[in-house]
């Protein structure tokens, strides 16, 4: 009972294509049989590197590499597992007979939302490496190209006290990025449920260790930050924490085994065998990266039902709409 209630809001709806949420991560492996047919697709743009749509960004089909400024590549799928288990949890395609079910996966007749892998995490896990304004051109990216969501699972440590020392990262591009996602994502399709966007971030792991500290940019008041829950309600030994924090959700905890954590997919290796005979590749995480996710499905797939009903909230309105359809914990 530990979880989001799937099973009774796919009454009313599962899904619905013209949801766009952008996984802001390191790569989603676009081909996954258990994803492939829930990534967004770019028809304006071919496989050319003539960056036929004119976009600045050549070969966008399933979205960008905002690191190393180049398409999504096999080589950078190397490393992808982390975006691709987010992605799983918000929309892995339901009733296909493998893997795992998405929260707004949809029914298994192409209905589901759709992904738009938007990696800003450098593929050698280093950060390193990470470009510093990598997440900046992500957001203006997803908000341009339809995105409705921002699903965010990453931040920084506790370094950073205050809200103007992360303002002042880059000369506050990162900010200024999520505002305009904010402001602008869904605001010029009429049709669309959402006048903005949502930017839903992951909480922090290092909860056990600094106790009540504010982690960037989720603390951000316009932002969802999501805390992680282990499956007996209680905090997961690991979860961020404060009264920063908006909402918590599943995120697993290992201190309960392997079935008290998150299973979702995974890269994909032609080589992988598994015991249990299963068809596409699935692992168990845990982290608020996991939690959140589970917000941003649940918010896709409450979009997903508005759109049905010809509803358009504005992003205050959603996401208070959102933060109150909870168990008070």
């Amino acid at each position: 009972g530990a979880d989001v209630n799937c099973a009774e809001a796919w009454r009313l709806c599962t899904g619905d294509p013209r949801v766009v949420v952008a996984v802001l991560d390191n790569c989603v492996q676009w081909d996954h049989p258990d994803l492939a047919a829930n990534m967004w697709v770019n028809s304006d743009e071919t496989l050319n590197g003539a960056d036929s749509d004119r976009n600045g960004y050549a070969d966008d089909i399933h979205g960008y590499n905002f690191v190393d400024d180049k398409e999504l590549t096999i080589s950078t799928i190397k490393d992808a597992d982390h975006g691709t288990h987010v992605a799983g949890t918000v929309a892995a395609v339901n009733n296909n007979g493998r893997g795992v079910c998405g929260v707004a996966g949809g029914s298994g007749n192409n209905d589901g939302v759709k992904i738009m892998s938007c990696q800003i995490l450098d593929s050698d896990g280093d950060p390193a490496n990470d470009s510093d304004d990598a997440a900046a051109r992500a957001f203006v990216y997803a908000a341009d190209r339809g995105a409705l969501i921002a699903q965010c699972s990453w931040g920084y440590g506790t370094n950073l006290k205050t809200e103007a020392q992360w303002a002042g990262i880059a000369q506050g591009m990162e900010k200024r990025a999520v505002d305009y996602f904010i402001k602008y994502a869904g605001a010029d399709d009429p049709n669309a449920p959402l006048n903005g966007g949502l930017v839903i971030f992951a909480a922090g792991n290092d909860g056990d260790i600094v106790g009540d500290q504010m982690m960037w940019p989720g603390a951000y008041s316009p932002t969802v930050a999501v805390a992680s829950m282990a499956p007996d309600f209680t905090p997961a030994y690991y979860t961020d924490y404060g009264s920063w924090v908006d909402i918590t959700a599943p995120g697993g905890d290992y201190l309960y085994g392997e079935e008290g954590v998150v299973l979702s997919t995974i890269l994909e290796d032609p080589a992988m065998q598994f015991h249990d005979g299963r068809k596409a590749a699935v692992g168990y995480m845990q982290g608020t990266s996991m939690a959140c996710p589970h917000v941003s499905g649940v918010a896709a797939l409450g979009l997903a039902y508005a759109s049905k009903l010809g509803k358009r909230f504005t992003p205050a309105q959603f996401k208070s709409l959102l933060l109150s359809s909870v168990h008070d914990i």
